[in-house]
Order: C-alpha cells, then sequence, then structure tokens
C-alpha cells in the first residue's frame, strides 16, 4: 500500500499536535507548581464556621508591624465583614472561605481573585498603598442573587484603622 507524501505530513502533524497537547496537560498539572486549595490549608466544616475561631468572627487583624490578616466569610449574597477596613501601607492576607456555595473573591481595581470553595480556606496577600474605597465583587455565578453581592474594602489611615473599637471591621 503506497502512502503520499502529504498523507504522511497530515499524520506526523497530527502525531505532533496530540503530544502537544499531552505536554502541555501534563506540565499544566505537575510544572508550575499549582495546586487545589486543601493541597496547602487545611479544610474546614463549611456548616460549623461558627465554631471556627478564625470565621465566627469575620475580622482583620494585626499580626506584625504593616502586617494584616482578614478573615472572610462569603455567602448568598454577601460578604462579611462588609466593608472590610485595612490601613494603608499595610500587607493584608486575606483567608476567605464559603459557609454555602461556590463563590468568587475579587478586588476590583487589583490581581486580587481567587475561588471560595465551600470547606477550604483560600489565601491571597495584598499590599494597601494609599487611602481608598475598592470594590468587592463576586466572579463566580452562585445564584439568583448573583448580580446584587458586592462589598467593599476600604483603605484607611492607621490613625481611623486603631480608632475603630472592634480592631476594623467596619461594623
Amino acid at each position: 500500500m503506497h502512502i503520499h507524501n502529504y498523507e504522511k505530513i497530515w499524520l506526523a502533524a497530527s502525531v505532533l499536535l496530540i503530544l502537544l497537547l499531552l505536554g502541555s496537560v501534563t506540565y499544566g498539572a505537575v510544572g508550575p507548581g499549582v495546586a487545589m486549595v486543601s493541597d496547602s490549608e487545611q479544610a474546614i466544616d463549611a456548616g460549623g464556621l461558627d465554631d471556627d475561631d478564625r470565621f465566627s468572627e469575620p475580622r482583620v487583624e494585626q499580626v506584625g508591624e504593616n502586617e494584616y490578616e482578614a478573615y472572610v466569610v462569603a455567602y448568598q449574597f454577601g460578604f462579611q465583614p462588609d466593608p472590610i477596613v485595612v490601613p494603608e501601607n499595610s500587607t493584608v492576607t486575606f483567608y476567605v472561605t464559603s459557609r454555602d456555595v461556590i463563590h468568587g473573591f475579587e478586588v476590583a481595581g487589583t490581581n486580587a481573585n481567587t475561588m471560595v470553595v465551600p470547606g477550604e480556606v483560600s489565601k491571597i496577600t495584598v499590599e494597601t498603598d494609599d487611602r481608598q474605597e475598592y470594590g468587592l465583587i463576586c466572579n463566580e455565578y452562585c445564584g439568583a442573587g448573583h448580580h446584587v453581592m458586592e462589598g467593599k474594602v476600604n483603605v484607611v489611615s492607621q490613625a481611623e484603622f486603631d480608632d475603630r473599637n472592634d480592631g476594623g471591621n467596619g461594623e
């Protein structure tokens, strides 16, 4: 049986494309060090958030000089606390979990963007510079009220942050 040169070329190109596809999938799975959320953080009980020390009272707390941790709970159709108040010129690490369904957590105007999965703790760190107000949006469809799921991240002066009696959670 005679195989034409064009058939050989198309056969070789097809095999090459299949190998490239398999290679890119393999690289994506093991190459850049990307892991599922639960691979790096401990899983929690989404139904028992009220019993979890970190998420029973969502808040912002200082953990070092100009270093803060914000514990945030996403739920249909909002974020707690809201607004999230943090001081300017600081590093804020957000620990975000969901009470009910998959949500998104995006601080508009920054590159802070993560998926929030029930039973998982998503961690994302943001540098705050100047005083301003950022929008906080859910960018994963989470139900009929998804379009109204929003919040705010207020970056305030250190003095204003310190004046808040409740540790800066804005409530």
